[in-house]
This record gives C-alpha cells, sequence and structure tokens, in this order.
C-alpha cells in the first residue's frame, strides 16, 4: 500500500471535500459521517470490494450495504469513482426530485445500490441475510473443482444502527450461523443527534460481539492509519468461521470548524468552513465538485480488475457447465434467470368439500410440502413457532453450520429463534440477493414488530413471503395481545403489497402460487388457526382473481355479502338462512384486496355490481372495506380472552346476527338509494 500512499491520502481528501460540497448544493443532508467514513470506504471500495460497475447485477460479486444510510453522499462519491452509472452531474442533484442520488441508499433506483438503507439497524441485518444467501448458493451449487458461487459481503454501520434491536437479533443470529462471509465496519466517531453516544450508549461493544461468536478488532486512528484499516480488514476477510467486526475510531465531520460533534451530523457545512477544510487538506478551496483525474484512473483500475473477474467467472461457469449440465441447468433457471418450474401451477393441491375441515395453517404445510423440493430457491423459517405456523416440510435440511451437527449451509429451514424484528429484515437481504424465495412466519399480529423492514420489502420490490398464522380472534383464549385487529388494515395499506387471508385448501394454493408468482411485491399470508370447511364454489382459478362470487341464491341478489378467510363460511349460512325470507344474497369471496383491484373494471363491477348493496364481514377492523362496502360489518375494539365460538358471538359475527344485520340493510335500501362506490374514481 505505501507504493500508493499519495493517491490514497488525495482520494480520502477529496472525498471528504466532494461530500461537503454534495450536501452543500443541496441544502440538506448529512456530510459528517461521509467525511468521517471516508478512509475506511476508501480502502474497502479501492483495494477489496470485487464487482463490476459495468454490469452491476452479475450474481458473484461482492455485496456492500452502508447500513448508516445517511451517509449515502460517501457511497454515491465511490460508485461515481468507479465508473457506475452515476455522472458528477447526479452528484449535484443530490436529494432532488428523480435524481439517481435521493436522500438515502434506494435499490433499483441507483446503480450499485444493494439494498435500501435508512431506517437504522435494517442495513446491517439486510447483510446478515445477503451472507445467509451466499452461504446457502455456494453450498448448494459450488463442487470442489468449481466455486460459482464465492463472494463476500461487506457493511459499514454506525453508532445508531448498533443502538437498534433489530441489529442486535441479526447479530446473534449471524453469530450463530458462523458467518464468515460479513465483514462489518462500525464507524465509531462518538456521536449521535443528541450529542455524544455517552449520553445513552456505554456499553462495550465489542465485548458484545464476541459474546455473540464474532471476531473482533478495532482500529484507533480511522482518520489518518489506512495500513491498519487495510491490515484490519484483511485479517478479518481471513477470518472464515465467524462473522467480523472492526470497530474504527473515526471523527465526524473531519476537517470541518465543527468536526466531532453533533452539529456537523444531519446540516450542510456552511460555504466559509468547506473553504477552511479543502485549505487544511490540500486542495483548492476555489474549486467546487472537482476530482483530480488521477483519483479517476486509480479507481478505474479497480473497475478493470472487476471486469475482468467478471469475465474469468463466466469462463469458470461454461466449464462448469460441461461438468455438472444438471446442477448448471437448476443453477441457470434459478439463481440467473429467477425462474419457477415450468410446471409451476400443476404442484398445487386442489380440494373438494369433501375433504376434512381443516386450519389454513395446516393446509398452507400441505400446499408447501407440495411443492418446496420442486422450488429450490425457496428458503426460510419461523420465529420460535415451527410447530404452531407448521412451516417445515418433510425431509427438510436445517441452514445450520456445518460444525453444529445440526444441519448444513445448503439446508433450507431457518431457526429463527424469538427474533422476529431481525427474521423480517434478514429475509429481505436473502431476497435482495438474487436466486432465493425467502419466507418468514409467526403469529399474524406479531408482523407488527417487523413492519419497518415489511414495509421495505414493498419498497425495494422484494419477493418475500410473510406466513402468519393464529389470524383472527380464532385464535380464543390468548386473548387480545395475539388477537389482530387492526393489523391487516396496517398490511392493505401499505404500498404493493398483497395480503391474502384464504378461505379454505383452494384459496391457500392460489395464495402460494399468487406469493410465488409475484416477483416484485412481498405477500402476507393470513392463516386460520382454527378448522375452516373447504367450500362449494371455491377453485385455485376463480381465487387468483382476487375475489370473485362464490355462490348466490338469485341471479337478481337484494344484497351482496363480501368476507375473508374463516368468516367466508358464516356469509354462506348466512345467504341460505335469509333464502326463506324472500332475500337473495350473492356471497363474495375477496382472498386478497389488491389483486381484486388489478382486475379490469368489468370483471370488478361484475362481482360488486352497481346498484347492489354491499355488506362486508371480517373479524377485524372495518376501515379497509369502506371501499368496497356501504356496511362493514367488523371489530373496531381490540379483542378478548375467551373461546373462540364465545368470541363470534360476544363480536356479532355468528351466521344470526350478521343475517339480522344485513336484513336491516336490505329493507333500507327498499326505499333509499344504492350509493355509488367508485373504487377507481381516481
Amino acid at each position: 500500500m505505501s507504493s500508493t500512499k499519495d493517491i490514497d491520502v488525495l482520494s480520502i481528501d477529496t472525498i471528504r471535500c466532494l461530500a461537503a460540497d454534495v450536501v452543500f448544493k443541496s441544502n440538506s443532508g448529512h456530510p459528517g459521517a461521509p467525511m468521517g467514513c471516508a478512509p475506511m470506504a476508501h480502502v474497502l471500495f479501492s483495494r477489496f470490494i470485487n464487482a463490476n460497475p459495468k454490469n452491476p447485477n452479475w450474481i458473484n460479486r461482492d455485496r456492500f450495504v452502508l447500513s448508516n444510510g445517511h451517509a449515502c453522499a460517501l457511497q454515491y462519491i465511490l460508485l461515481h469513482f468507479l465508473g457506475y452509472d452515476i455522472s458528477m452531474e447526479d452528484l449535484k442533484q443530490f436529494r432532488q426530485l428523480h435524481s439517481k442520488t435521493p436522500g438515502h441508499p434506494e435499490r433499483l433506483e441507483v446503480p450499485g445500490i444493494e439494498v435500501t438503507t435508512g431506517p437504522l439497524g435494517q442495513g446491517i441485518s439486510n447483510a446478515v441475510g445477503l451472507a445467509i444467501a451466499e452461504k446457502h448458493l455456494a453450498a448448494t451449487y459450488n463442487t470442489d473443482d468449481f466455486k460459482v458461487i464465492d463472494n463476500n459481503i461487506y457493511c459499514i454501520v454506525g453508532d445508531g444502527c448498533l443502538q437498534e434491536g433489530v441489529a442486535s437479533e441479526a447479530s446473534s443470529l449471524a453469530g450463530h450461523l458462523q458467518l464468515g462471509n460479513l465483514v462489518v465496519l462500525y464507524d465509531a466517531n462518538n456521536i449521535q443527534i443528541d450529542g455524544s453516544i455517552d449520553l445513552a450508549f456505554t456499553e462495550d461493544v465489542l465485548e458484545r460481539y464476541r459474546a455473540y461468536g464474532w471476531h473482533t478488532s478495532s482500529v484507533e486512528d480511522g482518520d489518518t492509519d489506512i495500513e491498519s484499516i487495510f491490515k484490519a480488514i484483511q485479517e478479518a476477510k481471513n477470518v472464515t468461521d465467524k462473522p467480523s467486526i472492526i470497530k474504527i475510531k473515526t471523527t465526524i465531520g473531519f476537517g470541518s470548524m465543527l468536526q466531532g460533534t453533533a452539529k456537523v451530523h444531519g446540516s450542510p457545512l456552511k460555504e466559509d468552513d468547506i473553504f477552511s477544510v479543502k485549505q487544511k487538506l490540500g486542495l483548492d478551496p476555489s474549486k467546487k465538485f472537482f476530482v483530480d483525474q488521477s483519483i479517476y484512473d486509480f479507481y478505474a483500475q479497480r473497475a478493470a480488475q472487476g471486469a475482468h473477474a467478471e469475465q474469468e467467472w463466466w469462463k469458470l461457469l461454461d466449464q462448469y457447465k460441461t461438468a455438472n449440465p444438471e446442477l448448471y441447468a437448476q443453477f441457470e433457471r434459478v439463481v440467473l434467470q429467477n425462474k419457477l418450474p415450468d410446471n409451476f401451477a400443476s404442484l398445487f393441491p386442489r380440494f373438494t368439500p369433501a375433504d376434512p375441515p381443516t386450519a389454513t395453517r395446516r393446509l398452507s404445510q400441505i400446499v408447501i410440502s407440495a411443492f418446496a423440493d420442486k422450488l429450490p430457491g425457496y428458503i426460510g423459517g419461523s420465529a420460535d413457532l415451527t410447530s404452531s405456523n407448521l412451516t417445515n416440510w418433510p425431509g427438510v435440511t436445517e441452514f445450520q453450520p456445518p460444525s453444529s451437527k445440526l444441519g448444513d449451509y445448503a439446508g433450507r429451514y431457518i431457526r429463527y429463534g424469538v427474533r422476529e424484528h431481525g427474521m423480517f429484515a434478514i429475509s429481505n437481504g436473502i431476497a435482495a440477493y438474487g436466486g432465493l424465495i425467502p419466507f418468514a412466519s409467526t403469529f399474524l399480529n406479531f408482523i407488527s414488530y417487523g413492519v419497518g423492514a415489511t414495509r421495505l420489502s414493498a419498497l425495494q420490490k422484494l419477493r418475500v413471503l410473510y406466513i402468519m398464522t393464529h389470524d383472527s380472534i380464532g385464535v380464543g383464549e390468548d386473548g387480545p395481545t395475539h388477537q389482530p385487529i387492526e393489523t391487516v388494515a396496517m398490511l392493505r395499506a401499505t404500498p404493493n403489497t398483497h395480503v391474502f387471508r384464504p378461505a379454505d385448501g383452494n384459496e391457500t394454493s392460489a395464495a402460494y402460487i399468487s406469493a410465488l408468482s409475484s416477483t416484485e411485491t412481498p405477500s402476507v399470508l393470513c392463516l386460520s388457526r382454527q378448522n375452516l370447511p373447504h367450500l362449494e364454489g371455491t377453485s385455485i382459478e376463480k381465487a387468483l382473481t382476487g375475489g370473485y362470487v362464490l355462490c348466490e341464491t338469485s341471479d337478481k341478489p337484494d344484497v351482496i355479502i363480501v368476507s375473508t378467510g374463516s368468516e367466508v363460511q358464516f356469509c354462506v349460512d348466512v345467504a341460505q338462512n335469509l333464502k326463506p325470507k324472500g332475500i337473495s344474497v350473492r356471497v363474495v369471496s375477496m382472498p386478497c384486496n389488491s389483486i381484486f383491484d388489478a382486475q379490469p373494471a368489468e370483471y370488478q363491477d361484475s362481482v360488486l355490481t352497481p346498484g347492489i348493496p354491499v355488506v362486508s364481514v371480517e373479524a377485524m377492523s372495518t376501515l379497509p372495506w369502506f371501499k368496497y362496502a356501504h356496511h362493514p360489518i367488523g371489530i373496531d375494539t381490540f379483542g378478548a380472552s375467551g373461546k373462540p365460538g364465545d368470541l363470534y358471538d360476544y363480536f356479532g359475527l355468528t351466521p344470526e346476527k350478521i343475517a339480522a344485520k344485513v336484513e336491516k340493510v336490505v329493507s333500507h335500501y327498499k326505499s333509499n338509494p344504492v350509493p355509488i362506490i367508485d373504487r377507481r374514481l381516481w
């Protein structure tokens, strides 16, 4: 490294000054962390990260995650240096509408960004997921002669991330799993928004990580000692049986008049301060957004090495194809092309009313068992609720370090322990790696723990399956702490999220077909604890529309009842109970509102026909139903503890009590016009 010391110093100082310029022009952002992290980031990107800027999606590239995403000016600058599709003009458009340089790193919007970060703790947790994905794909597809998956995961993390509980959960699991392909650089600048971290964060972080089972080291002078940073990263990379964290002490806002204070964290530097920084660092203070050509030339060498590495990898893959044709065919379809099997839909079981009543959580396990062995990219687990969520399947191997004798890295069932927050964030990392379809499972009510991560699944268009059981007051005696009332409303309100609440086996199969086929949308499957009958009129094909006519007592209904999940059976009974009274009822099952909303207007109107009063029935919040129904029936309080039958009676959700309410609706509209609900007005 000594031979290129001058270019190292010039590069680091340029990163610092360019970050200040970028944030100043925007008049918004965080200059302090980029200026403090410049040395570690420069060493990492110029010496270690193996990637090809001309093909950011090369599957065997190293992955980098900036967990403290507010420091994104740092990452944008380095990507610009390396030759990714981020120009100097893009840097000048930092934080402007529709620019390639938004206020936090955004996957899909910025070339070279692996995951969307910003909410603290999510990024390092995603990095754990990326490391799991690499370990699994390597164990599945590598042979003694061919290492087609062989890369590392690098992450920069700040004090704030390490204070978040989600990071602790993910880091604990990473230590257990012995993820030696993960290297975390901890920017220990001792500052957060409120001031010194000593106000609230005085633990010994490295002792904590040693207890997790990580390899730890430290660099005392992260501001100038690039040699020690290099050696620490190299040492960490050489530790292959443990994840590594390197505590690097830095000065936030290095060079600024405000360095080392919270004032340089989240506000642009003043113009005179930027002038002063450039003078101190020996750069021309009159020049803004300036990068010496020698820096571009230096980073171009690293980019060329990455391009060469990819070329060599494709040559290796050709040899792999010849030596292992069957394994290559699977690798190509699953990892490179991200395709489902050609006969995918035929794998799913169908059910009839003659089949015994079964809880949809149990039906879920039956469905999983039918497709899992044919879908090698399907991987995930439960947060210590496997026996309740029923997410495992016969013969599945656990994802465990081989030394544990509990499984191996080729295994596809992950034991997350009681770590819901970490499980959801890790799943995003697994999905972002490519080639895998992760699932995560717990009780539906506890998806609220991880909604920060589930929201990021939707924002990043990541295919993650959230298999949530115990979906209603049918949970019974566990009471309101375990009974989701408002939860589904929250999930349905989240853009780009499919929420399924199947009523029986056919709808459960349809939910999985849709979820696995939706490559850019996460899905939440809400499954019952209690047994449900298989209903006359359901089918996989109908359920794939999101909502359909299940049955009707005449071709001219007086009222439409739309329902989901465990309450659909009651609505069928209501229709039969009202028939002798001369009231004709159409029952609509709507397992997924968002998929129904995507159907043509003509189809939607054929199901929820304008001019006919609509009543919705769901044992949850009524809020989402005003988009579809004139009179929602549901629960707008918390639940209660008791036997399921008593709870349904108490909350007015028995066939008899629903029928009485529907009668009132029909009577009202005999003398009043039916309002038009235009779901497509906007």
